[in-house]
């Protein structure tokens, strides 16, 4: 578990597997896991930060030395406006941008690597990135675990009640889900709302 964990997350913007599996799910399964006792929670949050750290920074480096060759990419091509919009944001924004696009799909999956193609220095990149990374792992651990918990706290209960505060539960996780969807939406249109824009967009990020 954990070293699946920790290659889902350290490859879902070093390795683009964002495109395909964001890190989420397989963090908050993790936690599931966890509340099972089959994993340690502690252990199981640390590696979730280290990596998404660690892998966001093999993506800047990724970035910072192929550059323009990444948009080439099929799996990126696809999606070049959206890659033009992000680059823009991080000319204006820099490190703003990068803490919170960690907590966007497409954005965890492309702003490591557009953030070297930008010269974001990485000094800058890390310490948004570790905060986002920081941020993002433990609460996504925890919403698994906790989720978790209270599955093995229905299993103990019989009856109508049982049954009641399962769907209780499953009400609340799909309203989660869709706020967290809402949400992104909102924070990938205010980021890359052009009227923020207040000076050369085409320079380059010190």
């Amino acid at each position: 578990m954990y070293c699946l964990v920790a290659v889902l997350v350290f490859g879902e913007a070093s390795l683009f597997i964002g495109f395909i599996l964001p890190g989420e799910p397989a963090v908050i399964i993790a936690g599931v896991v966890a509340s099972r006792g089959h994993v340690n929670v502690v252990a199981l949050c640390a590696l979730v930060v280290v990596s998404a750290i660690v892998g966001d920074s093999v993506g800047y480096e990724i970035g910072r030395r192929y550059g323009t060759r990444l948009i080439a990419l099929p799996v990126v091509r696809s999606r070049r406006a959206s890659i033009e919009r992000a680059l823009e944001g991080l000319r204006r924004r820099g490190p703003i941008y990068v803490f919170i696009g960690r907590f966007t799909a497409f954005l965890r999956a492309v702003i490591p690597a557009l953030a070297g193609m930008s010269r974001l220095s990485y000094r800058r990149f890390l310490i948004a990135n570790a905060s986002g990374a920081l941020l993002w792992g433990i609460a996504y651990t925890l919403l698994g675990y906790f989720a978790g918990t209270a599955l093995n706290s229905i299993e103990r209960v019989s009856g109508w009640v049982g049954l009641g505060v399962l769907v209780i539960v499953i009400a609340v996780v799909v309203v989660l889900f869709l706020l967290h969807r809402r949400a992104e939406a909102t924070i990938e249109s205010a980021l890359n709302d052009p009227d923020g824009d207040d000076g050369d967009s085409t320079k380059r990020v010190e």
